[in-house]
């Protein structure tokens, strides 16, 4: 199959080669597949078409006429090398020796906006296959290296897969080795969507300096929607993607994509390119962007896997923590404002991230032991009996029972069983003094006692922040770890502590209690009644009603967050 292309010679355009399929439109307005943006040009100013007897160029009654070396056509026949010239822009047109390589590859056509665009296609199964298959002739040293250097890099990406659960430091990584192993100039990874099914960009690389990446849609849609693998040496004409630019003014040329795909579900693409160099990948090539994509789309699946299962874990414990304030109304609300608490207080401390997220199921879990408790003590209005008060006593080991069967919560107990420990050993239930007491539950029990002064209670008033602050602090080094103490202040120094103080806000003419934990938050004034806003505290998102002028607020359930957003996008 012969190949024709036009190659733009000076100007902006310079280098931008435009591939000749059947027909190839010339001239200034957008319509044309080649537009030129010079005013010596005309709209529709000529046609290069082919036919049985060759490739012919046509003149369509332009202002400042075409020329063809020099002189000036209506019509004629093109032969390789010839200069032609559209007002003040030259090109030459260009038959290309090299003819494409069937070798068991199939050829996909697609018409799209800017022309037809000719790829192949494979099986990403028979390139995984071959890819240690020798070709059956001696391989040169360098060859011997080059295989060296891949089997490496796979050994390198297997590796990194194994360990790495961030996604992206594993997209990275992946990219980068093909980077280092391949002519590419761009490359991305794109994921699909759970929700609405769109690929969407996870990780990208470039090697030339460019303000804007594109790729090709269609080849991408391709490699995903047919589960094969593209291999395409020069791809100029394509559609757009993201930010508007074509492939085309990008000066795509040389383009591999590969799907991941686990079992039969498709997840996503690898795609990678030249900019101005055709035929730079090969066989070899693609078959270890088939490689890499085979390890990545096993990691990606376990990775979805695990979200799955964190996010079922989450879900188990709102619904545990929702539980518990269900049997406690009096104090709704109080187990996420001193989970917001124990947070912050545990960054200022310097916690990891590890150890950041177990103090934040560790505080929705710190009262679970309540649901043990008789109703008649748990729902009193009024201040407990000395007899009611023991029983009361035993809800931090009655919740540690409760979560010692449990692998994944046994770190949790500490928040539970230890909160009502005091640093001078009069706590209970088992009257630990100072570091006896794992910080755990002298993190909670700074939260714990600072919620209790500062939300409503049936049988007390609200405590202002400033008076119970005082109290913390009066009580530091007797009731409370000095060093907790410490840094709970400094967080409301730093004013990190009082938006999550559950009426803080309630004096504000613009704010509303969240219906989930009674917290109050302040929306904007120009909010307007239908509009969905998130609680600062237990973090639901709240939609926002108006009824003769009074405000308040309803959860919005999770399936139509998912909705909204899916209808965005």
């Amino acid at each position: 199959m012969k190949r024709e292309r036009l190659t733009i010679l000076a100007g902006k355009l310079e280098n931008k080669r435009y591939r000749i399929d059947d027909k190839l439109s010339i001239g200034r307005s957008s319509e044309n597949i080649v537009n030129l943006k010079s005013l010596s040009v005309s709209r529709q100013h000529a046609l290069i078409q082919k036919q049985v007897t060759g490739t012919y160029i046509e003149d369509l009654s332009s202002v400042n006429g075409t020329f063809v070396n020099g002189k000036k056509i209506n019509r004629k026949k093109l032969q390789s090398g010839d200069i032609i010239r559209v007002g003040d822009i030259e090109m030459r047109f260009e038959v290309l020796k090299k003819p494409f390589k069937e070798s068991g590859h199939k050829m996909v056509e697609f018409q799209d906006a800017t022309g037809r665009i000719n790829f192949k296609t494979k099986s990403v199964d028979l390139l995984l296959k071959t890819f240690l298959i020798g070709s059956g002739k001696k391989a040169t040293v360098a060859e011997l290296k080059k295989t060296q250097a891949r089997l490496a890099a796979i050994t390198e990406a297997s590796l990194t897969i194994s360990n790495e659960r961030n996604l992206k430091k594993l997209f990275k990584t992946i990219l980068d080795q093909v980077f280092k192993l391949t002519p590419a100039h761009n490359g991305v990874i794109l994921i699909k969507n759970k929700h609405t099914g769109d690929l969407k960009v996870e990780c990208a690389k470039r090697k030339v300096a460019s303000t804007k990446q594109t790729v090709s849609m269609t080849i991408v849609q391709c490699a995903f929607d047919k589960n094969e693998a593209v291999l395409t040496s020069d791809a100029l004409d394509d559609t757009r993607f993201m930010d508007g630019e074509s492939i085309v003014s990008q000066n795509i040329s040389s383009v591999m994509c590969v799907p991941l795909c686990f079992q039969d579900e498709r997840l996503g693409v690898i795609y990678v390119d030249t900019q101005g160099t055709t035929d730079a990948f090969d066989q070899e090539d693609l078959r270890l962007l088939a490689a890499f994509s085979s390890a990545v789309s096993a990691a990606l699946k376990n990775n979805l896997y695990l979200d799955e299962l964190e996010k079922a874990f989450q879900d188990t414990l709102v619904i545990t923590s929702n539980a518990i304030e269900m049997r406690d109304h009096y104090t709704i609300g109080h187990t996420w404002r001193v989970t917001r608490f124990a947070v912050e207080i545990a960054k200022e401390l310097g916690w990891n991230e590890k150890q950041l997220e177990l103090c934040k199921r560790g505080g929705v879990l710190h009262d679970v032991g309540k649901i043990a408790v008789g109703d008649s003590i748990l729902g009193k209005p009024s201040k407990l009996t000395d007899q009611e008060f023991i029983i009361m006593r035993d809800h931090p080991e009655r919740g540690a029972s409760m979560m010692r069967d449990v692998a994944s919560l046994k770190p949790l107990i500490p928040y539970c069983l230890y909160h009502h420990e005091r640093w001078d050993g009069k706590g209970y239930p088992q009257g630990l003094k100072g570091k006896q007491i794992p910080i755990e539950g002298r993190l909670i029990a700074v939260a714990d006692a600072f919620d209790a002064m500062t939300s409503r209670r049936p049988y007390k008033d609200v405590i202002e922040s400033e008076k119970a602050l005082k109290e913390i602090i009066r009580c530091k080094g007797t009731q409370f770890d000095p060093e907790i103490v410490d840094a709970f202040v400094a967080c409301y120094d730093k004013g990190q502590i009082q938006p999550i103080l559950q009426t803080y806000y309630s004096k504000e003419k613009s704010s509303i209690a969240c219906p989930f934990c009674s917290t109050h938050f302040v929306f904007p004034d120009e909010t307007k009644s239908g509009d969905i806003l998130k609680c600062n505290v237990c973090l639901r998102r709240i939609r926002l009603k108006s009824i003769n002028n009074a405000w308040f607020g309803e959860l919005v359930p999770e399936s139509e967050i998912l909705s909204e957003s899916s209808q965005d996008k």
